[in-house]
């Protein structure tokens, strides 16, 4: 699999509210229509709690 960019990733976080766990995030970018290697890469970063599009960025890169 290979790297996905934080941006690319971004575009399809829109709407969530914050804080937000790693499930409510991976569903989200489902509902906007990640492709399957944005969904990987987001159900690969920790499962916590995350403040902000920042914070989920910073898991992925």
């Amino acid at each position: 699999m290979g790297q996905v960019s934080p941006i690319q990733v971004q575009k399809y976080l829109a709407g969530i509210d914050y804080p937000c766990d790693r499930a409510g995030i991976v569903s989200a970018a489902e509902d906007n229509g990640a492709d399957n290697e944005i969904l990987q890469a987001l159900k690969a970063i920790p499962d916590r709690t995350y403040n902000g599009p920042n914070a989920v960025s910073e898991a992925i890169s």
